[in-house]
This record gives structure tokens, sequence and C-alpha cells, in this order.
């Protein structure tokens, strides 16, 4: 038994705490708090009771030994093993427990904590975690696992980095040959030899076992360095020192040693350069990769025949037999030949894209769509996109970068499209640089069918929609045409409130091809608006504008939107005012508008003859809609009309509207220019149609002008952008045209009254020989196309003249409801008139109307 007031004996435990302490604070570059602290910690813990002792002692094991407490508190889960890894490691798949991102998991056992590969394992553990490069594995997280199986116990370590791959495993995944094979081997070597280069030249480190297992591939096919196990200071300046530079020599192959490490010549490596040993693990990596097996032996380096010629003199003074001549390895990026290739050229001026010029990047971007088909297709696909979609996504790159980044991205399956390439591109449509912009609409088709229809919505389109009042006519055109795409994904609160604004202002655009191609968009997305919608816009937008546009494209792309769309329209619409504004354009000037005029007319009339059909076989309560569909060849409409706007016409062609329709004076009346818009004839002809629903007792429909809105048209332009009205259906009637001064004058004469003599009997030709068929003229003078220089018809009955049975002639004349009667009696002689006192009438210029009446002797 102990005596009483004496000190028992420390723990094991203890012991080992003490151990790994006092390492630390001999190890002064990975101390984070000042020596003083730890050794203040040491006396502390030391004057502690045993209770107190021991939770400290447990709570600083982890922080001594890893960045965790243990395996039940490591957030990563460890998956399947890869088949080989640097030394007793070995190398897990894993992911993380909180997003399940992919990492890699190394690990390393030992039954003994004080074993020598243990000792090794946290060298590596600490210098991985200090030693940062692009060149070297990313460390992520480590921990030391202490488990127990009965009285044994087993002491694992854990080191959780960035997600990679033995480089053995991926070389004979990717399966290159060739000149990519060797391009792909000179990127790879490159960024090897930067890393060594760090070490040696920059951290005065010597990695100590540079060899094929020491090497890793991250997802992005970059190579990195790792297994730095071995890793320890160069003490060359300490001619004193006598003991091992390299602590842990002894894990290293005896065929990776060069002669003075196999000879452990101490001496001789401390005066060698701090790339000597390096230099000749790089030569044995270089070995190994183009061999394509592991090294056996030292001797085996001598057989150069796998070696390429461009990198061979390099390869020779990398293993040169004396320490002081090996090549350091920032020599050898420098000014080997061999890693001046295509690929090492295009990565390297990407990861330096923010030094180069405009000019530069503008040129290197418009050649990278070629180059990339020529370069190794996984590295194009891994390595130059991510670096391209990240240039693009901050602003270094230039805009002709896209059409690169869009066919690297067409080589992908479209869930890696939109997980790599889609959300790059979302956030470059609310870049403020026009050349972006035009080239993401230019491209709009390669990309638009991914985009979900919330991200269209939400993102896309907010952004789209500035394009539509652009100053530029090219970016409006180009905004408009991607609204093909676009439009099926929008909400219909977005296309009612927001899209048919802008395509009602756009329908008067200064630009022709804008107007044609705003009708033909109109056409392909009226299935995607609502009845309601369609109902309001659809006539009003073809017939009160395109229709009447005074570019001849624009009129042809209206009635084919018409066609297009028939299906939309009911009976009465199209009876009274789809047929009676097609049918004006068979006489149209262009002849592809006359035949497009023909086709639209021979269809509706079909479509009123199937519906005639149909009402004489069944009942029909009304007019509905008949859900025709289109005619075959209208269902698809029209690529679009105006590819570009080169196609122009004159100037007096291109204004939104004209002075007068491009018909003849007998169907269309004057128009006013000064409001912008093309006046629309007072009223539409109406016919009446035989069927079981008799439509002669529907009341007439309004006239067009009255009732087709097509926005507040003062042009629409100046409308507010928040207001809730579309632009559709608030057009006010268009006011009757001032007739001419001359034209006034005859009007005047023909509303002065008729004198007629009171004892005259009635007249026998006093009534206008209309036709029967025709609709009344005194139902409503603005109805007749011709009332304004008609005579108007006489207040008192008439019976027919006996003139010759030619009744059926004088239907088919258009004149007879103006011509004159025939006389039919002798005019009276002037002296009876004079005989009863009457004075002469005084002669009158100008025109006058002569009132005839019938002698009442004759």
């Amino acid at each position: 038994m102990m005596r009483q007031g004496m000190v028992k004996p420390r723990s094991t435990e203890s012991n080992l705490f003490e151990h790994r302490l006092n390492k630390i604070l001999a190890d002064r570059i990975e101390l984070e708090v000042g020596t003083s602290s730890f050794f203040f910690i040491f006396l502390s813990i030391s004057l502690f009771t045993d209770h107190r002792r021991k939770k400290m002692l447990k709570f600083l094991k982890g922080v001594v030994g890893g960045s965790g407490a243990g395996l039940k508190d490591l957030p990563y889960n460890i998956g399947d093993p890869y088949p080989s890894a640097w030394g007793s490691w070995s190398h897990f798949r894993g992911t993380s427990k909180d997003d399940g991102s992919p990492v890699s998991i190394f690990s390393l056992s030992g039954s003994n904590p004080q074993d020598g590969h243990l000792a090794a394992g946290r060298n590596g553990v600490k210098r991985l975690r200090t030693v940062r490069h692009p060149n070297i594995l990313s460390f992520l997280h480590s921990t030391e696992v202490e488990s127990f199986d009965g009285s044994s116990s087993k002491v694992t370590i854990y080191i959780v980095t960035e997600p990679v791959m033995p480089l053995s495993e991926k070389i004979k995944e990717l399966g290159l040959e060739g000149t990519q094979r060797d391009e792909y081997y000179a990127w790879g070597l490159h960024q090897i030899a930067k890393a060594v280069s760090f070490l040696n030249n920059d951290c005065k480190l010597v990695h100590g076992n540079v060899c094929l297992s020491s090497v890793v591939v991250t997802q992005t096919l970059d190579w990195k360095l790792y297994a730095f196990d071995v890793l320890s200071e160069y003490d060359g300046a300490n001619a004193t020192a006598t003991g091992p530079m390299l602590q842990y020599e002894w894990l290293v192959g005896s065929q990776y040693k060069p002669t003075e490490l196999a000879k452990c010549d101490w001496a001789t490596i401390r005066k060698s350069p701090p790339w000597a040993i390096d230099s000749w693990g790089l030569g044995c990596l270089i070995y190994e990769i183009f061999s394509g097996m592991k090294l056996g032996k030292t001797e085996e380096l001598r057989n150069t025949a796998s070696i390429p010629k461009s990198l061979l003199p390099d390869y020779q003074r990398l293993l040169s037999s004396m320490p002081s001549r090996r090549l350091n390895t920032s020599k050898l990026i420098e000014n080997s030949e061999y890693f001046q290739n295509k690929l090492v050229d295009t990565i390297h001026f990407m990861e330096i894209l923010s030094l180069k010029d405009s000019v530069e990047k503008d040129t290197f971007f418009r050649k990278l769509p070629n180059l990339a088909e020529q370069l190794p297709r996984p590295i194009v696909l891994k390595k130059l996109l991510p670096l391209l979609a990240s240039a693009l996504e901050f602003g270094s790159a230039a805009a002709p970068a896209l059409t690169a980044l869009l066919k690297m991205g067409s080589w992908l399956s479209a869930e890696e499209f939109s997980l790599k390439v889609l959300p790059t591109i979302v956030k470059l449509f609310a870049s403020n640089d026009r050349a972006v912009r035009v080239a993401l609409l230019q491209h709009i088709d390669q990309f638009g069918e991914s985009l979900s229809a919330q991200v269209v919505d939400e993102q896309v389109y907010p952004h789209v929609a500035t394009g539509f009042a652009d100053t530029s006519a090219f970016l409006r055109e180009l905004t408009l045409k991607s609204m093909l795409i676009l439009a099926p994904k929008l909400s219909q609160r977005t296309l009612s409130g927001s899209l048919l604004k802008y395509l009602s202002k756009l329908q008067v655009d200064e630009e022709p091809a804008i107007r044609t191609n705003t009708t033909i968009l109109l056409g392909n997305i009226a299935s995607y608006l609502n009845e309601g919608t369609r109902k309001r816009v659809l006539i009003n937008a073809f017939t009160v504008r395109a229709l009447r546009d005074t570019f001849s494209p624009a009129r042809g792309a209206g009635v084919m939107a018409l066609c297009a769309t028939s299906s939309y329209y009911d009976m009465t619409e199209i009876a009274t005012r789809i047929l009676p504004n097609i049918v004006v354009l068979i006489i149209d000037p262009d002849s592809d508008v006359r035949s497009k005029a023909f086709q639209a007319v021979d269809q509706f009339l079909q479509i009123v003859k199937q519906y005639n059909e149909k009402g004489n076989a069944e009942d029909t309560s009304g007019a509905g809609s008949l859900g025709i569909s289109s005619m075959p060849g209208n269902a698809s409409l029209l690529g679009w009309a105006m590819s570009s706007l080169t196609l122009k016409g004159k100037a007096s062609d291109q204004a939104p509207v004209a002075t007068a329709n491009s018909v003849t004076p007998a169907t269309t009346t004057a128009s006013t220019a000064s409001s912008g818009l093309i006046e629309t004839p007072s009223t539409a002809p109406v016919h009446r149609v035989s069927s079981s629903t008799d439509f002669a007792d529907q009341l007439m429909p309004p006239s067009p002008t009255s009732t087709d809105g097509w926005g507040e048209i003062e042009n629409g332009i100046h409308e507010e952008h928040d207001s809730d009205k579309d632009g559709w259906d608030d057009i006010e009637p268009l006011d009757e045209p001032k007739p001419s001064p001359a034209l006034a004058n005859i009007q005047a004469a023909q509303k002065r009254p008729v004198s007629q003599p009171v004892s005259q009997p009635k007249p026998q030709a006093s009534t206008s020989l209309r036709p029967k068929s025709t609709v009344k003229a005194a139902k409503d003078e603005d109805d007749d196309l011709w009332g304004s220089i008609a005579a108007p018809p006489p207040k008192s009955a008439s019976r027919p003249l006996n003139v010759k049975t030619a009744g059926a002639v004088d239907d088919d004349d258009p004149w007879a409801a103006i011509a004159a009667p025939p006389p039919t009696t002798k005019a009276k002689p002037l002296s009876a008139g004079r005989g009863r006192g009457n004075r002469a009438a005084a002669p009158k210029l100008g025109a006058q109307r002569i009132n005839r009446t019938s002698s009442t002797g004759m």
C-alpha cells in the first residue's frame, strides 16, 4: 500500500498526453498559441486533483490528437474503399452528413500508440493541415479514435479531404491515347512540378517520396500532391547537424530513393539543394505514368523507350547521379518544350484570365469553340467548363465566351447541363452588359427548353423584358423572338399583365420587321392565353393593326395569324369582323398578300359552311364557338417572317401607320395619320346567312372601330408600366374625317329639301333602282359606304316605273342605287310657268340639284 500523502503515479494516459504536448511545444511552426500558454496549461494540470486532471486530459486529448473527438462525432459517412493508396493508408469514398457532398477519407490504424506509422501519420496530418497550395490536397477535417477489443486497443487516424481518386485508377478510367494522352499528362506533371517547387523553393520543405502513389486526381481532373508523412524541413544551413534530416525516411520504398538517401549520407544531402531528393522523385513519377506500371527497382529508370522525346532531356537531368546537378522543378516548368501544348496553354490562360486585357479575351474566346473540339473531351467537360462558367459568372469573361460555354454544355447529359451550366446562364440574365444580353438571346434556343417554368417566370423574364423598351432595334427584335420559347413557361398573370402590354407597343414600333414579328408571335402564343384574353386581343391585334399596316409582310402575317387561330373565333366574329377585313386584301397591291387573303377567305367560308351544315342537321342554341381546328398547314404558324432588320421598305413605308390603306378608294375611307392610327371603315358589310339559325334576327354588331381596342394609341408608348390596362381594350371610337371643302358643298347640296308642288300627283320615277336584296338605306346612313356621295331617298311614295322588264339586270347593276331614273314625260314649256306670274330663277354657279317634277297635264 502506498503511504498516505504520497502522490499517485501518473497513468499511461497522462504520460501519453505529456509526450504529445512536449512534441507540440518543440515544433514552433505548428503552434497556434504561444509556447508560454501551453507551458502554463501543463503546469496547471500538474496541480489539479486526479478527478479534475482526468477531465482536462479528456478535453485536451482531442485538441492534440486531431480536430475531432471520435468516430461517432465524425461528421462524415465512410463509403467504399479505393483499391490503392500511399503507404499503409487506406483511401475511402465518403459523404458529408450535413449536405451529402462527396469527400475522401484516409485512415491509418495501429495497435500501439507509440507505433512509428502512427507517429508519421500524425506528422502527415499536421503538415497537410498547415500547408496550402492549389496543387496540394485540400484538408477538411481529422480525428484520432482509440477503440478497445478486450485487453487490446486500436488507434485509428482519420483525415477528411476534398473528393479525389488515385492517379493510377483515374488513368485507367479515362483511357486516353496518343496526343490527347500526352497533353493531359503534360498538364498533370505541370501541376505536380508546381507543387514540388512550392515546397522546395518557397517553404524549404522536402516531401521525400514523390511517386505515382502520392498523387491523386480531383473531380475537375487536377493532379494534387499528398502523402506528407515523410515531409520535413530542409536544414542544409545547419552545418553542425548530424542526425537524419528526414525522420521517417524508412517509409520510402528503396526503388524511389536516390543514391545518397539510400546510403543515408545526410552530410551530402544537407550540402545538396533543397530540390535534389524531390527532383529524383519527380523523375520516378514521369517513368511510372508513361510506362503504365509502378517502379519495381531503381535500374528500371534507365529504360527511356516510353518517355516522349521532347521530355527526355529534362527527364535525364532530373535523375542525375549528382544531387547538385539535378534539375530544379521550377526550371522544368519554364524551359521544357513538352509543356508547350494547346491544353496547357488553354487552361493556363483561363486561370490567369483576370490579368488579360479585353482584346486578348475576345480573341481567345472566339477561337475557343473550335479549339475545344481538339482537346480531350473529359478534360474539357470537367476542367475547362467549370473554369469558363466561373469566369462568366464573375464577369471576367467576355460575351463570346457564352458560345463556347453552350457548345461544351451540349456535350453533357440533360441532368448535368441543368446542374453545371443553367445556374450560370440564369445569373447572366441579370447582367447589364448589352453584349452578354444579346449573346443570351441569340442562343436561347439552345438552353430555353431546359429552364423550368418557375425560373423563367421569376428570374429570367423580368430581366429579358427590359429589352422590349431598349433603344437598340436589334435587341428589341431578339427580345421579341425569345418570347416564342419563354412564353409557354410564363404564368397567366405575367402573360396578360406584362407581356401583352409590351407586344401592344411593339405593334406600332418604328421598325416594320418588329411589327411583323409581333403579329407572328401573337399567333404562336395564342394557345397559351386564356379564353377571355384571346377574345379581347387577337382580332383587335390582327385586324385593326396588322391588316392595315403599310408594310406588306406585316399584312401577310396578319392574314396568316388569323388563319392559324381560326378555332378561337365564333361565327359572329368571323362573319362581321374577320371576313370583311380580309376580303379587302384580295385587291392588295402585293401579290403575296393577295394570295394569302384568298386562302384565308376560302378557309373562313369553309368554316361558316360547316357551321351551317351542322345547324341544318341539329338544333343549335346560338352562334357559339364552332371548335373547328385550323386548316392544315396553318396549325404550325410561320417561322419568323422577318429574320433580321435588314429588310426594310422605303422611308414612307416604315411608319407604323399610314395615311391610306393599300387598297383602292372604292373599299376604304380616308385615314388620319396624325393620331398614329389607320382609320377603319365606319361599318363592315353585313351579309345575311340562310341557315337554321337566322342571323337576320340578331342585332347588327357594332363597328369594328368602336369595339376593337389595341391599347391607348398615341402609339401607346407612353402608357405607364404599372397600369392595369394591357393596351388592347380601350381604344376610343375614331372621329369621322372632315371632308374636303368641295365635297362638303356637294353634301350640303344633297341635304337640301326637295320642293314638291301641292297639286302635283304621285311621280312615276321617284324611287331609286336599288336591288331588292340590299339592306334598307334609311336604317343607318353611316352603314352605306356610298352614303357620302349618293342622293338621299325621296320623301314621297312612288310607284314602279314602266321600264323594260330588265329587273334582273338592274339588280346586278352596282350603279343602279344612285343613278337617276330615265324621263317618261316631256318637259313642260317654260311659258306655261311664266303665265302664272312666276319670276325666272336667277342663274347660280357651281353644282346644284335640279328638282324634277311631273307635269299635271301629261
